[in-house]
């Protein structure tokens, strides 16, 4: 059974601070994409959500996943992680058999 992907509070809590201070009101976007050193990869941007997109909520923010990358993301975590080497939104994918360094592209 697919479950859809689940967002941690920290990715929501980010996403609220991005919106206060930018004064928009854009949603987080999570799609998969072909290509990438690993075969696809991520694509995690601001956008306006469509009308065939899964929207999960919380916090009064909304994280969108159109429908052909949803089955890539099927009970996968979406978080938001302060490292030295930066901050930026990650996704820890069950179904990912590998990924690369970087975490942005990843096989099946």
């Amino acid at each position: 059974m697919n479950l859809p992907p689940k967002v941690t509070d920290r990715a929501f809590a980010r996403l609220a601070e991005i919106a206060e201070e930018d004064g928009q009101t854009k949603v987080l976007r999570v799609a998969v994409a072909g290509g990438g050193c690993s075969g696809f990869q991520y694509e995690i941007t601001l956008d306006t959500p469509g009308s065939d997109d899964l929207v999960l909520e919380g916090h009064g923010q909304k994280v969108v996943i159109d429908p052909v990358s949803l089955p890539f993301l099927s009970d996968a975590v979406i978080d938001f992680s302060e490292e030295l080497i930066g901050a930026r939104f990650v996704i820890d994918n069950p179904n990912a058999s590998s990924s690369c360094g970087c975490g942005v592209s990843f096989s099946m």
